[in-house]
């Protein structure tokens, strides 16, 4: 069976940056509040682009990167929990976007954990020979999902996209990924979506289409999964923490990367963080900083990181890759 590896990677925010203090005039906080809790200090706002326009940048940056044209994709995955639309897929929207009018278009739907649960559906395509070259994104545009009144969410989410193109390879590239979930715990973290409502039902109440969070809740399943995953992924592939360059988290809380650090006995810079310049941007946030890393030169060929992320529903994913340029 066929190796697959992250051949480039690429990123694009909204160019709008909201700072804390221009949060403080929407509601009652102010930039001690919100980096004491969060280490979040700005994040970036769409002005009207929509999570494919984002995506589609993502994607234009992975695949000049790569030296791919659009029409050499054959498979475009995207993960987002803020499409355009119900219908038809953010996938096909990009797909349009773009060109790449060969490739297979499907979104999915695992939260925060989506980008790396993307990753190891396109790779799966890739070693059974389904597919050659595939796109994957992970996009959010969650201002528009965002209940703006609420000072204990509208202060951690931003929007933003990443993309990767995947191939074959004779290296190692993606040695190991898992993906996992916990539905006995989706009340604690949703999004609201259109409601059983026709002539035979009449709902209880209209979804307000926001996010709703128990912060406790998704800290304590947080901080107890990171450790799990990343003991998992390196039990699989026979590393130690000490053979890992960098962990790549789910930029979601500081505080959650803190205490996974503290418990793994790594020191903080082990574990790559800038949250503080984006705020959690959902299934965007590991591709957007590992574009950074790689725009900051902290990668090297042959490199080991582990990506590991967690999300509503609960979701949770975790690799090790093998940096491959």
């Amino acid at each position: 069976m066929k190796q697959v590896k992250i051949a480039s990677i690429g990123s694009y925010v909204p160019p709008k940056i909201m700072t804390n203090d221009d949060l403080s005039k929407l509601v009652d906080t102010n930039d001690e509040w919100i980096t004491t809790r969060t280490g979040i200090k700005e994040r970036r706002i769409s002005e009207g682009e929509n999570t494919s326009d984002l995506g589609a940048k993502a994607a234009i940056k992975a695949l000049e990167k790569a030296s791919l044209t659009p029409e050499e994709i054959d498979l475009i995955v995207v993960a987002t929990s803020s499409p355009d639309a119900l219908s038809p897929s953010t996938a096909v929207y990009i797909q349009s976007k773009i060109g790449a009018f060969n490739a297979a278009c499907f979104d999915i739907s695992a939260a925060c954990s989506g980008f790396i649960y993307a990753l190891n559906v396109a790779a799966q395509f890739i070693k059974t020979g389904q597919s050659k070259k595939a796109l994957v994104v992970g996009a959010e545009v969650l201002s528009k999902v965002t209940d703006w009144t609420d000072r204990n969410t509208c202060v951690l989410f931003g929007d933003g996209a990443g993309a990767a193109v995947l191939m074959p390879s004779e290296e190692k590239g993606i040695a190991s990924i898992f993906n996992g979930a916990d539905g006995r715990k989706t009340e604690f973290l949703t999004l609201g979506c259109v409601p059983v409502k026709n002539p035979l039902v009449k709902p209880e109440k209209l979804e307000d289409f926001k996010i709703s969070m128990d912060g406790r809740e998704v800290f304590r399943f947080a901080s107890g999964i990171i450790l799990e995953a990343i003991d998992k992924v390196l039990k699989d592939t026979g590393y130690s923490l000490d053979d890992v360059k960098y962990i790549v988290p789910h930029q979601a809380n500081y505080r959650i990367i803190e205490f996974a650090a503290k418990k793994l006995g790594a020191a903080n810079d082990k574990f790559y963080v800038n949250l503080q310049n984006y705020g959690n941007t959902s299934a965007a946030s590991i591709p957007i900083a590992l574009d950074e890393m790689v725009e900051k030169g902290l990668l090297q060929k042959g490199d080991k990181i582990i990506l590991v992320a967690f999300g509503a529903g609960f979701t949770w994913s975790v690799a090790l890759v093998e940096w491959s340029f």
